[in-house]
């Protein structure tokens, strides 16, 4: 069986182009934290790169930036490559089955064009005029 969920955040904004027949794809790689600390005390984390294909690039083109925390479903793809210098290199990526953004919206500090003001003027209630 080979399936991977991650929840990370985005280390970039996704890199999407079209294929020559054109399918959407986009590239990104999403950070995802270790369960233990090291010996200084803090988390380390995995920079794990991700393909996501048509439906789920289009999402992550038009939603996803760089921090956004997001979740993804997808199964491990490992090729090989010669580089330019003869040598054979190794690629392992995941490739995005679902994709789902998990920050909140506006955590970003969008506006939403809804005004917010502070509640200053809030007056104590009377428990005994409370008809229940």
């Amino acid at each position: 069986m080979n399936r991977v969920i991650l929840i990370g955040n985005l280390t970039r904004d996704p890199e999407c182009n079209e294929t020559m027949n054109g399918v959407m794809m986009c590239r990104f790689s999403i950070a995802v934290s270790r369960k233990y600390k090291n010996n200084e005390g803090g988390y380390d984390a995995d920079f794990i790169n991700c393909v996501a294909w048509r439906n789920n690039a289009e999402f992550a083109s038009k939603y996803a930036k760089k921090g956004t925390k997001v979740g993804v479903v997808g199964t491990l793809q490992t090729r090989t490559y010669d580089a330019e210098d003869g040598t054979k290199r190794y690629s392992t990526d995941v490739v995005v089955d679902e994709f789902e953004i998990l920050t909140p919206k506006n955590a970003s500090g969008d506006d939403d064009g809804v005004r917010r003001e502070p509640i200053s003027d809030l007056q104590p209630i009377d428990d005994d005029s409370l008809p229940f």
